[in-house]
């Protein structure tokens, strides 16, 4: 099966508490998935993307944030201590994945599939830098790709054409 066959549905990612979620279980909603840093200059979108969660979640809207340390080494903590930051600075409701590789050879296989799916600027696959988005619609296909710059208010249009 190659990717432009595939859903997101057919991958799984581990939570931040070590148990396996199957994205088969979000068939239906409107995902949006991220790759965080607690010590960014976009972090702040922390607190965007709670506002849109609280605004969309019982509308359909599922938002995942995936931690990463491939970009200026700015993720360094534990998957217990990104959890405590995200709690006490933004008090996230939205589920919080384990710490993952977003490029390279260790390469989460969803995050090769986003990239594959939604190609950035002229093409290019890998992920820039923290806080990059993918929004999937409720057929689990990829929609689009987002920069870091991407403010998450910026991306309400776009999650609301695609809400129940």
């Amino acid at each position: 099966m190659n990717d432009s066959t595939k859903t997101i549905y057919q991958f799984d990612a581990i939570n931040n508490k070590g148990e396996t979620v199957s994205l088969s279980d979000y068939k239906g909603r409107v995902l949006l998935i991220v790759n965080t840093a607690s010590a960014c200059g976009f972090t702040p979108q922390y607190e965007g993307l709670e506002n849109l969660y609280k605004e969309y979640q019982q509308q359909g809207l599922e938002i995942f944030a995936f931690p990463c340390n491939q970009f200026g080494k700015q993720e360094k903590g534990s998957d217990e201590e990104i959890k405590s930051f995200c709690d006490l600075t933004f008090n996230i409701s939205f589920p919080l994945m384990k710490k993952i590789d977003v490029n390279g050879e260790n390469t989460h296989p969803l995050y090769q599939f986003l990239k594959n799916s939604a190609p950035g600027i002229l093409g290019t696959k890998n992920i820039k830098w923290n806080f990059t988005k993918f929004l999937i619609n409720t057929h689990g296909e990829v929609i689009k790709r987002y920069a870091s710059t991407t403010k998450p208010e910026q991306l309400t249009t776009d999650i609301t054409r695609h809400l129940k």
